[in-house]
């Protein structure tokens, strides 16, 4: 059995301007991670085009991102997704993952 601590980030609809421009700010997102790891466990979104939103937070857990690697993402304003990017910085992390840049691999051709 594994033994771990848990986080849990939350945020509102309340504070996004697309969402109160549309007169929807009732909404929320909500993040469970591992706070030791920053890996995420869940996470759920009610509100404005929550069914287009969960594609960020689905498509970064699989590809194994953590919440300290999210935080880098950029996010476009006046958008909905600023509410993703609210989210993953209001996530605490006992140990900060060391977030590095993603390189790009070299194909070199040699002679048979």
């Amino acid at each position: 059995e594994e033994k771990f601590e848990i986080g849990v980030a939350k945020t509102s609809f309340k504070a996004n301007s697309k969402a109160l421009a549309e007169l929807e700010g009732d909404g929320m997102a909500k993040a469970i991670y591992r706070k030791d790891t920053g890996e995420i466990l869940g996470v759920w979104i009610i509100g404005l085009h929550a069914a287009d939103l969960i594609h960020e937070a689905s498509n970064a857990v699989a590809n194994g991102m953590s919440i300290a690697e999210l935080k880098f993402c950029v996010h476009a304003h006046p958008t909905l997704s600023e509410v993703l990017d609210e989210l993953f910085k209001h996530a605490e992390v006992d140990r900060p993952a060391e977030v590095k840049p993603k390189t790009v691999a070299k194909t070199v051709a040699t002679k048979a």
